[in-house]
């Protein structure tokens, strides 16, 4: 099949080798522009275009799309059966929308209604959810509201990051979008409608996401911290600067009354009391300005004791 591939991140390129390697012509790759990165703020370009140019495909990386008329001639003249979108990053115009046969395909990281938007895996897992997924979907005008193709789950457990479900969406995504062209080619495909009455919210994660607050359960706590990874994390204060919790343990209080925020130190062992009569073991931090360290480290060099406070 003739397509066009638009996508950015490391998530969308099994994808994009996948289609190739069962046989898809892919005319044209889409993606962002080379953005400044790390210290250096060297231009570094994104994956896709990184997997497309090993290969030899056409790349081109406009910095808007609605109403650019020379990318709207180069993709009338492709005439694509299909455009693919996995994690492109732009809003896809109208003109796009109504350019292909077969529509403007999206691989979507959730089990569709749930989790529309930029941060599916992330909150997904910051919620506690049991389970995930990815969906194709026909693209329409709203936020990832489209109609449904193909859906399948994915477990999640519960020590998992959001940081190790990336990689396994992307690997499930891939042959579920090679599986999603074959049955819109043969019609085999039962397209569902999404029921907004069951919908949630992915917005894009804002540093403050990962600001800890202490009343809630050491359980919400370990769960957004979980789906925060790498970023933003999730951080506190102590004694006015900034404190990161890199690894952590909830547990339940039995028999006695903790107040939130408040530290408990046995041995070298970290805890910190949380909301709804539970705590967690803190087992590595990073203070501001200094390196990850172990929990045992944190209390050697900074003496502190039960009743201490964070936040």
């Amino acid at each position: 099949m003739r397509l066009v591939f638009c996508g950015t991140p490391q998530f969308a390129v099994p994808t994009l080798k996948t289609l190739l390697d069962v046989g898809h012509d892919v005319q044209l790759v889409v993606t962002q522009p080379d953005r400044p990165s790390g210290r250096g703020m060297q231009l570094l370009a994104p994956p896709v275009k990184q997997a497309a140019l090993d290969v030899g495909l056409s790349v081109t990386q406009p910095e808007k799309i609605k109403n650019n008329i020379e990318f709207r001639a180069q993709l009338e003249a492709i005439q694509p059966y299909a455009i693919i979108v996995v994690a492109y990053g732009r809003i896809i115009p109208k003109w796009m929308l109504d350019l292909p046969r077969y529509g403007n395909i999206n691989l979507h990281a959730s089990l569709l209604p749930k989790y529309r938007g930029a941060a599916p895996i992330q909150w997904a897992v910051a919620n506690g959810e049991p389970v995930t997924g990815a969906t194709t979907m026909r693209i329409d005008e709203g936020l990832d509201t489209g109609d449904m193709l193909l859906q399948r789950e994915l477990v999640i457990a519960p020590d998992q990051t959001a940081e190790d479900i990336f990689p396994l969406l992307a690997a499930m995504g891939a042959p579920l979008m090679v599986e999603t062209l074959e049955g819109l080619e043969t019609g085999t495909i039962a397209v569902r409608k999404q029921d907004s009455a069951y919908a949630t919210l992915a917005p894009i994660l804002k540093r403050e996401d990962g600001h800890i607050d202490f009343e809630r359960t050491a359980m919400e706590i370990y769960n957004r911290w979980r789906g925060f990874q790498p970023w933003p994390g999730a951080y506190t204060s102590f004694r006015g600067k900034k404190l990161t919790l890199h690894r952590m343990m909830p547990m339940e209080l039995r028999g006695e009354q903790g107040n939130s925020a408040e530290v408990r130190v046995e041995r070298d062992r970290l805890f910190v009391d949380c909301g709804g009569n539970s705590r967690l073991e803190i087992f590595e931090v990073q203070p501001e300005g200094k390196k990850r360290m172990s929990a045992a480290d944190f209390l050697r060099g900074h003496q502190l004791k039960s009743g201490d406070r964070l936040g």
